[in-house]
């Protein structure tokens, strides 16, 4: 079974301060994975979905997944939708193996009247600098609640497995001498460029 636990201080070292988002993250990630029976990915072996958007207010939930879950940008197996939800799919790519995990929204509307959000975050101060006695009881609280209390764990089903295929060719665009990997290049005229560089040549071209 994966502890969320285990992974609170390395997950705030990364992540630059304390919050409940971030232990909120570990302990969805650390569900999901215990429903699908799998381990932490040290490659690709897992994919997670997650629902925060780009104007998220809590972009620190993703964190925590990536922390405890292994998918991360890096990898390359980390992708968000833009649904403005607290939302994870899980995918293990070994089996087609998902589940969908999500917070209690009762327990999150609890957390918002807390001196952390209307004393501090909704009046524009950085999470960084919210007292430890502020933001500690809220930490501790997302980490001690029961899984029952804090979550709803969907059903695992099967889902389709998303196959990333690593592009290893490159080269060296004509315009700005800069290396671009091979799927990504663009020719134009009898240049071959990368696509900032294309753009750029189309748009003083139509000028």
């Amino acid at each position: 079974m994966i502890d969320p636990k285990a992974f609170l201080k390395a997950g705030q070292d990364f992540h630059g301060h304390k919050c409940p988002a971030l232990p909120l993250g570990l302990r969805i990630g650390a569900a999901a994975m215990n429903a699908l029976g799998v381990d932490r990915a040290r490659d690709g072996q897992l994919a997670a979905i997650l629902e925060l958007g780009e104007a998220h207010c809590a972009h620190c939930f993703g964190d925590g997944i990536q922390m405890v879950t292994g998918c991360t940008f890096g990898k390359g197996n980390l992708r968000t939708l833009p649904y403005g939800k607290f939302g994870l799919t899980l995918v293990d790519r070994t089996t087609g193996r998902a589940v969908r995990v999500v917070p209690r929204a009762e327990v999150q509307a609890a957390q918002r009247q807390a001196s952390f959000f209307k004393d501090y975050r909704s009046q524009g101060i950085p999470a960084s600098a919210v007292p430890d006695e502020v933001v500690d009881p809220l930490v501790e609280r997302v980490l001690s609640l029961s899984n029952d209390q804090l979550l709803i764990v969907g059903a695992v089903f099967d889902s389709p497995v998303e196959r990333r295929v690593e592009a290893f060719d490159s080269f060296t665009c004509d315009q700005c001498g800069e290396m671009v990997i091979e799927t990504y290049g663009r020719v134009v005229g009898d240049r071959k460029v990368c696509i900032p560089c294309a753009e750029a040549i189309r748009a003083r071209a139509g000028r």
